[in-house]
């Protein structure tokens, strides 16, 4: 019903910059949160950077001061601006969106995109 299109990732040499971006399309009434997920080769996926509907951002203390998510609800998309890039930032990134629905909130996930950070 809701689908997620992620672009953006790549091969970038550490101190590098990338954006990502996450179009949501479907039937959709209203997007609540949306989010950036990762995961590392043999970690856990984690929460990277969140933003509310009404604009509050909270990031991983990790990528505080270096990543800013943003989003564009006339376009239903969330980008994610992640500057000084390190080896530690490899991996596979996903957006998330929860969507409104009366029978309930629900979230969807992209596919994910790769990001490798090496030189």
């Amino acid at each position: 019903q809701v689908q997620l299109v992620e672009s953006g990732g790549g091969l970038v040499q550490p101190g590098g910059s990338l954006r990502l971006s996450c179009v949501a399309s479907g039937s959709i009434f209203t997007i609540n949160a949306m989010a950036w997920y990762r995961q590392a080769p043999g970690k856990e996926r984690e929460l990277v950077a969140r933003i509310t509907g009404g604009g509050t951002t909270n990031y991983a203390d990790s990528v505080k001061g270096r990543f800013t998510i943003s989003r564009d609800n006339a376009k239903n998309t969330v980008y994610l601006a992640m500057n000084s890039l390190n080896s530690e930032d490899t991996g596979v990134y996903y957006c998330t969106v929860n969507v409104f629905r009366f029978q309930g909130n629900r979230d969807y996930w992209g596919q994910g995109t790769q990001v490798t950070v090496s030189s």
